[in-house]
């Protein structure tokens, strides 16, 4: 018997504004390729998904405006920090993906940039802009949500 573990998750990034601004319908998993140097500043943690977003053109899948910092001990062969890349997806995945953009209002976010099985992987979002008021609508929730478990909380003691 082989005994295959999990292989565990190490997250290099997150999209923590992605929830609060879009509302996520679906989640895809993508692989990115990557030159040498972007995996090595990824290993080192220096990643921001901030501005980013992904598009399909051609019937492949691309990632944009992801910043991957250079590698510090890199040399003339270092990459440019915000280039398109590549991502990796079955054929099905970006027909389903590429329909979803097409309906119209859905845009490709990514979430989450992390290692599993040493490949990088990015998670993507089929998301929906939210409008100023369901922000606020939703920061209330929060609000409220925290409210009653502070009370329970001190109910309890």
């Amino acid at each position: 018997m082989s005994s295959t573990k999990p292989a565990a998750e190490k997250v290099v990034a997150t999209n923590r504004r992605a929830r609060h601004d879009y509302h996520v319908e679906d989640t895809y998993e993508a692989g990115l390729v990557l030159t040498g140097t972007e995996v090595k500043s990824l290993r080192d943690g220096g990643a921001s998904l901030v501005d980013g977003y992904a598009y399909i053109d051609g019937g492949e899948a691309f990632l944009d405006q992801v910043h991957i910092g250079e590698y510090r001990d890199g040399t003339w062969t270092n990459h440019t920090p915000r280039r398109v890349r590549k991502l990796l997806l079955h054929k099905r995945e970006v027909i389903k993906l590429s329909q979803a953009i097409a309906d119209g209002g859905y845009t490709l976010i990514p979430l989450r940039l992390y290692f599993t099985g040493g490949r990088a992987k990015v998670e993507l979002a089929v998301a929906k802009g939210k409008k100023a008021y369901d922000k606020r609508h939703t920061l209330r929730e929060q609000q409220d949500q925290r409210e009653a478990e502070r009370a329970m909380r001190e109910r309890s003691r």
